[in-house]
């Protein structure tokens, strides 16, 4: 017995040591690996010549956002391998306009060409932030094209801005409007037996209503479709007005659609082309040919004379020293707004805090602009973050909220005391309500045959997961609840010079474009981040001014992942891949169960809105 009893820790201690090395090998070829590609891409930007005479490409890569998530590749590959989630690549939407800007000074940037082929994610307020920088550029009478083998939405309103749109003679435009439809999925939680204790105050707070229903409410259904008919029509109007055609040439209905292809008879790259929609459609050797007769032909002969947005990058140092002190701070607050410390790409109450303190006790900032991405989080944290706003002002530093694509509930919150709020028209803002949200598994657990059960010296002790909620508990959360949003639209009112009952019929947690809360007396003035950083110089009575950007400084391995994995990139030509159907499912699937999951208000209260993303 004792001699098998040896043979089998033998034999388990030989698989363990197989599936160990096993482990080790990977990750030293993956490590491996990275460092040979580090050493090409060295190389390669040591040969690199200047490029002259050439098109600047505008080949965006991933999610376009106001501030990035930190990257360890290692990490990344390794979960690849084993099936997890991989982060988005992203890029900076400051990178692209100022990108942008450089090149029309730039007397060997001949051309601009717009290929958004590996473009992901991007709101229309962004897209509009680059469009401008790209109508600037074309002040300096250098051409602007587009190219693509397709264009959806998103690309499609970037390659609106081109001079000139050329597409594949087999791709198509693809124009489907914007939409908001989630998953729904109470009848899952009551066949799991999953209670959900939901605690809210506001008609069009519809977070939650996924755990309460399996439909849309109509009350969500009237809000969410107004906001997206005010961003569908910034859409359509911006688009007519590049290509020159009328809002109802381009907004066909799908009836329209299907009557004009069966009166001409046509693929959908003719269609395109008949509705002036794009200019030329032509094979892709053609296309570079056209582009070629402008800037000539790159060395291999294989493309035209281009050099890449990032490598452009690489030859421009864009984070040149000042000239002068700033006097303005910009503070990003970007991403969910969470406890404690947060990476960057999210918001953290003391994170985010410390970078407001910092700007306050330097001594060289007269005003802080407030750039604000978020649909919110935490009211706990939120309220941090406010605190210091509050403190910037007490030390007589003004401070302007910028609203970017989202500052909906908390990311409300944060900018309601600012001295100015400046919201792009198609931001998505408001959202002014609150809620709780507690799920408990007694049920489930039962299921199992598992209880929980004891003795308690108050009826609040002991409050668990595993067993039903005391008695009391849901009034008294509820009536909590109510006190925060009295707190919050009073906390507007008194911020933006409006009466409770004011702002009480804006609230209720109904989302806003940015036109309507203009409208409504929500934000002071329609601009983007260099008009709030305007407004912000003027409070300070600033006649000359320099701002600078206060963020989170990344850690030495931090900065050498994120300059190497550029590098790589750029060396070795990498694109990522567009994800599968399937593959957009589970993302949506796991995000909705990894929100609920990440709430972390120590009061399970939170200022979130879940339909602002677009």
């Amino acid at each position: 017995m004792k001699q098998k009893r040896n043979i089998f820790v033998r034999l388990f201690l030989f698989l363990w040591a197989v599936v160990n090395n096993t482990r080790k090998l990977i990750l030293n070829l993956i490590v491996f690996g990275i460092i040979l590609a580090v050493i090409v891409a060295s190389n390669y930007q040591a040969q690199q010549p200047q490029i002259t005479n050439a098109a600047l490409l505008l080949n965006i890569q991933g999610n376009i956002v106001e501030q990035k998530q930190p990257h360890n590749p290692v990490q990344e590959i390794s979960q690849e391998l084993s099936g997890g989630p991989v982060t988005d690549p992203e890029t900076l939407l400051s990178d692209i306009t100022q990108a942008i800007n450089t090149a029309s000074n730039d007397d060997n940037i001949k051309m601009l060409v717009i290929d958004s082929t590996a473009m992901g994610a991007a709101s229309l307020a962004k897209l509009q932030t680059i469009g401008r920088a790209i109508t600037a550029f074309k002040l300096s009478n250098k051409p602007v094209y587009a190219i693509g083998g397709g264009f959806n939405q998103r690309q499609y309103y970037l390659a609106s801005y081109a001079d000139k749109i050329l597409m594949n003679h087999k791709g198509m435009v693809s124009i489907e409007g914007f939409g908001r439809y989630r998953l729904y999925h109470k009848s899952l939680f009551d066949k799991l037996k999953v209670n959900t204790h939901i605690f809210r105050v506001g008609t069009y707070k519809s977070a939650l209503e996924p755990y309460m229903r399996d439909d849309m409410s109509q009350a969500a259904r009237l809000a969410n479709q107004a906001w997206l008919d005010d961003l569908w029509q910034a859409y359509v109007n911006d688009v007519s007005t590049q290509r020159e055609i009328t809002p109802a040439q381009f907004d066909l209905s799908l009836s329209q659609l299907i009557a004009s292809f069966k009166r001409q008879q046509v693929n959908f790259a003719e269609f395109a082309l008949s509705q002036n929609l794009v200019d030329v459609i032509d094979t892709d050797a053609h296309i570079i040919d056209q582009i070629a007769e402008l800037v000539g032909y790159s060395k291999n002969g294989l493309s035209f004379n281009k050099i890449p947005l990032r490598a452009y990058q690489g030859l421009n140092n864009f984070s040149n020293p000042l000239t002068a002190p700033a006097n303005i701070a910009v503070v990003i607050a970007k991403g969910m707004i969470l406890n404690g410390h947060q990476p960057s790409g999210t918001i953290g109450g003391v994170s985010t805090s410390l970078l407001l303190r910092q700007a306050r006790l330097d001594d060289n900032i007269r005003a802080v602009v407030l750039r604000i991405d978020s649909g919110g989080g935490s009211a706990y944290a939120s309220e941090q973050i406010r605190q210091e706003v509050l403190a910037l002002q007490a030390a007589g530093k003004p401070v302007v909220a910028s609203m970017g694509s989202v500052a909906a509930s908390g990311g409300y919150w944060i900018a309601a005391s600012a001295d100015k709020i400046i919201a792009q028209s198609t931001t998505i803002t408001g959202s002014i309500g609150i809620f709780g949200m507690i799920n408990t598994f007694e049920d489930s657990l039962a299921q199992l045959g598992v209880y929980t059960d004891g003795v308690a010296t108050k009826e609040l002790a002991g409050i668990t997961i595993t067993r039903d909620l005391p008695a009391g508990f849901s009034q008294l959360m509820q009536t909590y609840i109510e006190h925060g949003y009295q707190e919050f639209i009073s906390l507007v009112a008194q911020a933006r010079n409006m009466s409770v009952s004011q702002v009480d019929n804006v609230a209720q947690g109904r989302v806003w474009s940015g036109t309507k809360a203009l409208q409504h007396g929500l934000v002071d003035s329609i601009g983007d981040l260099d008009e709030a950083i305007v407004q912000a110089a003027e409070l300070a009575q600033l006649d000359q001014f320099e701002s600078k950007i206060i963020e989170k400084k990344l850690s030495p391995m931090e900065l050498f992942y994120q300059q190497m994995m550029s590098e790589v990139i750029v060396a070795l030509g990498i694109e990522p891949a567009a994800p599968s159907p399937l593959t957009k499912l589970f993302s949506q699937l796991t995000q909705q169960f990894e929100l609920i999951n990440r709430f972390d208000d120590p009061q399970h209260v939170y200022l979130y809105c879940q339909e602002c993303s677009l």
